[in-house]
């Protein structure tokens, strides 16, 4: 039979969950959880927190979860996540990394999905320094996401338009063409490669990516529709 706490603790995150959070938030703060020094129970409390809009509070309540356990990646990405939206970038960013660096020492292997959450939130660096047109940020944060995710062409993608907007054009192309080397079958990546390649009036190689993408995906709408307007009189810029 569980005990009272064990009860407690599964009624609360059941409705957590549910998005119930008028009937999780009482059940977390009893006091048999809030002395269990479990970091989930903070990690809960805390994000129900920020959904009310009580930042401050969420802050002090994801930190008493990263007391507790240091690694715990969840209240790490919760804690960032919030420190991005009030604009204490340097921050969030610290938190996050000095929180899977404690992971990676505690496992040598840590699985894919913790990667991708590290992933997700230097992308979610990147959007915000890229909006700023912080492109050297913006690259370095990218560069991290791609390296951690599985999601190669998506990074990729996202990492080559960066570079454009920086006026890098070389550097796209090249960090496209190596993506495609490891898998010429990735489909956004040429795309976007031909899109940079027209773009910049080198028509030839960029027509020869959207047939390659034909060849491996016949009935890929875009690359079809991007030939077209190509052979379109005055069509002289595309976009992805």
């Amino acid at each position: 039979m569980k005990s009272f706490s064990h009860q407690l603790i599964d009624e609360a995150r059941e409705s957590f969950i549910e998005g119930d959070y008028k009937t999780a938030e009482p059940l977390l703060n009893q006091p048999t959880l809030l002395n269990s020094k479990n970091p989930e129970v903070f990690q809960m409390l805390a994000t129900i927190y920020y959904d009310q809009g009580k930042f401050n509070k969420a802050i002090k309540t994801f930190k008493k979860a990263l007391e507790i356990d240091p690694s715990y990646t969840d209240a790490a990405v919760g804690l960032s996540i919030i420190l991005n939206d009030i604009g204490r970038y340097d921050e969030a960013k610290k938190v996050f990394e000095e929180a899977k660096a404690l992971l990676d020492h505690k496992k040598q292997m840590p699985d894919q999905n913790v990667n991708e959450k590290f992933a997700s939130k230097h992308a979610e660096l990147a959007d915000m320094y890229l909006q700023y047109k912080k492109f050297p940020e913006a690259i370095e944060q990218y560069t991290k996401a791609f390296q951690l995710s599985a999601k190669k062409a998506d990074f990729s993608v996202r990492l080559a338009e960066t570079y454009v907007q920086a006026g890098q054009k070389d550097k796209a192309i090249k960090e496209l063409k190596t993506v495609l080397q490891v898998d010429a079958k990735l489909i956004a990546p040429r795309l976007k490669l031909g899109l940079i390649l027209y773009n910049f009036h080198h028509i030839a190689e960029a027509v020869d990516q959207w047939e390659n993408v034909l060849r491996y995906e016949p009935q890929n709408t875009e690359a079809s529709r991007y030939l077209k307007m190509a052979q379109a009189a005055g069509v002289t810029t595309l976009t992805l």
